[in-house]
């Protein structure tokens, strides 16, 4: 079937991930939110009441999506967000999603929870084009309480070719999610978390757990103990630029400046951790502000059109990062399904460029935006 939108994609993977409990359940953790889903639904609708300022009569007959981040050159401003589990939704998990966006010329960020090692991730990055734009996978980690273990994973991020590093550090304890609880979301035996298999820690979840396996898995291994000083540690592991992913006020950009942080992500966890927290579009020229141009600004949340990542670029954003609707483009058809959801996104945002008078990434700016929203 040609899907032509990318909310055609979430409705057909629904039904292909309702088929069964199982499915269902699995449905539920990616769709999911924190209690009542509030901040989830208003990521959605922030970027609707955002309107933008058509232009006419300027040439763009010749338009580009080309840009780059921590310089490293992508071929559209989307990044594949960092996302774990991948396997649940298509037997070829990662694998799928990083062939897709190698094949797009973007660069994917590998979840440390991922069901494929990040060595089998990175290899996928190992060709010419990739090589010469300097665009490898991207590795995202979470501090675990076994700090030999996070240490590890640094060590190994870098020996696999990652190109950058991004610290979630907006889950030091797992938001409330009810669908997980209410299905008692667990991994099924032949799902594992790759990268810590035969490592050290857990590569699953833990036994004899009701409710979420995932939030016991969180409690037992996540370090709720990390903070800004132990930024310090981790950027010395690596010369990786560190990004920072879970950033959802000025005051943390700054501060994440200070500790030279290479660039962070506007991100309230897809609405997965603290309900009613704000939309991330709503406090990206915030963040953006506190930068200063002395680090780069990427924001995820809510983006389902090619003219949200206009309008995402237009309030400061280098780029953005895409999250469940590659989930949903796996579910559907695999790597070709991740790779059309891409494909659909680039089209619109070309398309939207166009109408705005937009002929270059580096062009856009917030007078795209209609008056009463330029900032």
């Amino acid at each position: 079937m040609d899907f032509v939108n990318l909310l055609e994609y979430e409705t057909a993977a629904k039904e292909k991930l309702s088929a069964s409990a199982l499915s269902q359940s699995v449905y539920d953790y990616y769709a999911g939110g924190a209690a009542d889903e509030i901040t989830l639904k208003d990521n959605r609708r922030s970027y609707d009441r955002i309107q933008l300022k058509p232009r006419v009569l300027v040439d763009v007959s010749r338009r580009s999506l080309a840009t780059s981040v921590l310089d490293q050159q992508i071929a559209l401003p989307v990044l594949i967000a960092p996302m774990a589990f991948q396997a649940l939704a298509h037997s070829d998990g990662e694998l799928a999603t990083a062939r897709a966006a190698n094949a797009a010329g973007t660069i994917m960020i590998a979840s440390t929870l991922a069901t494929t090692a990040m060595e089998d991730i990175a290899k996928v990055f190992d060709n010419d084009l990739a090589k010469e734009s300097g665009r490898g996978m991207w590795f995202q980690l979470y501090a675990y309480k076994d700090r030999e273990l996070t240490r590890g994973l640094v060590e190994r991020a870098v020996a696999a070719g990652s190109s950058a590093l991004v610290l979630t550090v907006d889950a030091p304890v797992q938001g409330k999610r009810d669908r997980d609880m209410r299905n008692n979301f667990q991994l099924p035996a032949h799902v594992q978390i790759k990268n810590l298999l035969g490592k050290g820690g857990s590569a699953t979840f833990p036994d004899g757990e009701t409710g979420s396996g995932l939030a016991a898995y969180i409690n037992n291994e996540f370090d709720s103990s990390f903070t800004w000083k132990d930024i310090e540690w981790l950027c010395s592991l690596t010369e990786l630029p560190v990004v920072i992913k879970g950033v959802m006020c000025a005051e943390d950009a700054l501060l994440a400046k200070e500790h030279g942080v290479a660039a962070v992500v506007v991100s309230n966890h897809g609405g997965r951790q603290l309900d009613t927290a704000p939309a991330t579009i709503d406090v990206l020229t915030e963040i953006v502000d506190a930068a200063d141009d002395k680090m780069e600004v990427y924001i995820d949340g809510g983006i389902r059109r090619g003219t949200d990542v206009l309008k995402a670029l237009a309030y400061g954003a280098k780029a953005v990062l895409l999250g469940r609707p590659v989930l949903w483009g796996l579910a559907v058809d695999g790597e070709r399904g991740v790779k059309n959801v891409l494909d659909i996104l680039r089209n619109e945002l070309d398309i939207t460029m166009g109408l705005c008078g937009c002929t270059s990434i580096e062009g856009i700016n917030s007078s795209v935006l209609a008056s009463r929203f330029m900032v």
